[in-house]
């Protein structure tokens, strides 16, 4: 099983991320203190997935050469 990321508020551990589990289950774990510079360099490494992934993906416009039609709107 993977780790499981949560943030501590008001008693509760709420998870950062989706977690697979079935509802109302049980659960056994240690709670380990995450150094705030080291979250923020894992945040932003997760972001730059984020933005290759959707870079990667092909999108459709609906026009054939939008470089023709760039100066189309401009002043």
């Amino acid at each position: 099983m993977k780790s499981v990321h949560a943030i501590y508020e008001n008693g509760v551990f709420r998870p950062t991320e989706p977690v697979e589990l079935p509802e109302a289950c049980h659960v056994v774990f240690e709670p380990k203190l995450i150094d705030p510079a080291q979250l923020d360099i894992e945040r932003a490494a997760h972001g730059i997935d984020n933005v290759y992934a959707l870079l990667s993906r092909r999108f459709d416009s609906g026009h054939a050469d939008v470089a023709a039609r760039h100066n189309e709107h401009q002043p």
